[in-house]
């Protein structure tokens, strides 16, 4: 009978804050201890106000500060003596880093101290974080090497899709090429389809025939939001004829300006801030309204809203050359734009013309796209005990190599 492991994963933030990585590392506690036992490791962000018991898994959390101006918490495991003795109480058997920095270091070393497994998971295309913060391409590059260096401590590293995977082999210069595991979703296709359009309608005022552009996540530039309305005032200047409505799902540092613009541009009767949504089911009644979604960011390296707007049958515009539209082949199962406002609107307005082809490819969205995190969290932990049980055999070796040194020199 196989061991039982114990699983270990490390992240720099986590709830109350809601992201991409900790919806990832979320799905994967959830299911993990279907099959081993699953601690999680993260800074205390709430200052101890979120209810941790209600996740339904062992969370353990360090003292953390927060960043002036930056929208986050720097953890500080090293200095909260009950967070380090605590972390040795529970004899990890393997550890997932999601975060090559401080809490990922830490993983690491531990990994080191007690010679298990460690896998990093690659989220982020960081170098674009770099430039962005510092405005220099070569400093940005130099910067780079630092979260490189971590991953390349690892057993073995993961990326969320197969350009992912080339953009940290060929243009960071990780040592080995990633494997790809990519993301899933926990949604699943809505029972009653006519039943959430018309949740939906009812809700915003929306007609029957108006067609549904829909863009779920952060309210941040980094989103590439304002390019979205952009698209939407060539759509309003040149096509007056098409009838829409675009919802935005979310919230983030940059709702006040995005509004600002839609209320420059006198877009009210047609842009609806719908804020934060947590109801699941009411969520997915909006991807299935959805008639399409739009993703133009080219700073995500995989993103989670895709695949839930897949399980919907809903497709996705992204920007060609897009990371995260690595998973996507136009006008098959998705499309690809350019990033140019004008083209971009164009390409939404002629989707409809054609309602059998843009049928097809909804279908073909929910077949390649939508991916359930059961199925992936069952793959994620066959590979933990592949890499468990190559980690001991390697360890005996080790030891049986020492063993015959000690009988040679005798």
């Amino acid at each position: 009978m196989k061991k039982r492991l114990t699983v270990g994963l490390f992240m720099d933030s986590y709830f109350p804050m809601i992201d991409g990585v900790t919806m990832v590392m979320d799905n994967y506690a959830k299911r993990l201890g279907k099959y081993g036992d699953v601690i999680v490791f993260v800074p205390d962000i709430s200052k101890g106000t979120f209810d941790d018991s209600k996740l339904g898994y062992k969370v353990v959390r360090c003292k953390c500060v927060k960043m002036p101006i930056l929208d986050y918490s720097f953890p500080l495991p090293h200095i909260d003596r009950e967070f380090m003795k605590e972390i040795e109480q529970y004899k990890l058997d393997i550890v997932h880093i999601h975060s090559p920095f401080v809490m990922g270091r830490l993983g690491i070393k531990y990994a080191q101290k007690h010679n298990i497994p460690v896998v990093g998971t690659m989220h982020s295309q960081f170098k674009q974080d770099f430039k962005r913060a510092v405005k220099s391409d070569h400093l940005a590059s130099g910067l780079n090497k630092v979260p490189i260096h971590e991953f390349n401590k690892c057993d073995e590293c993961w990326a969320v899709n197969k350009e992912v995977a080339r953009i940290f082999y060929e243009d960071y210069h990780c040592k080995t090429m990633p494997r790809v595991m990519n993301n899933s979703t926990e949604m699943l296709p809505l029972p009653d389809p006519k039943a959430a359009d018309e949740r939906i309608n009812k809700l915003h005022g929306i007609a029957e025939d108006e067609k549904v552009l829909l863009f779920v996540g952060r309210i941040n530039k980094l989103k590439n939001i304002f390019f979205i309305i952009d698209s939407l005032k060539v759509i309003n200047e040149k096509y007056p004829d098409f009838k829409y409505k675009m919802l935005f799902v979310g919230s983030g540092q940059d709702e006040e300006e995005l509004k600002e613009m839609i209320h420059k541009n006198h877009m009210e009767d047609k842009v609806i801030m719908v804020g934060r949504v947590t109801d699941r089911e009411l969520l997915a009644s909006y991807y299935k309204r959805a008639n399409l979604f739009l993703f133009p960011s080219l700073y995500d390296a995989s993103s989670i809203v895709q695949i839930e707007a897949a399980s919907q049958k809903t497709p996705t515009m992204f920007l060609r050359g897009a990371a995260t539209a690595s998973t996507v082949t136009d006008r098959v199962n998705g499309y690809l734009s350019e990033n140019d406002p004008e083209i971009y609107a164009r390409d939404i307005v002629n989707i409809f013309k054609d309602e059998k082809a843009y049928n097809e490819l909804c279908e073909n969205a929910f077949r390649d796209l939508y991916k359930n995190w059961d199925d992936t969290v069952k793959e994620v932990y066959e590979r933990y005990e592949y890499l468990y049980e190559k980690k001991q055999r390697e360890n005996r070796e080790k030891e049986e190599k020492k063993l015959r040194r000690k009988q040679l020199e005798k």
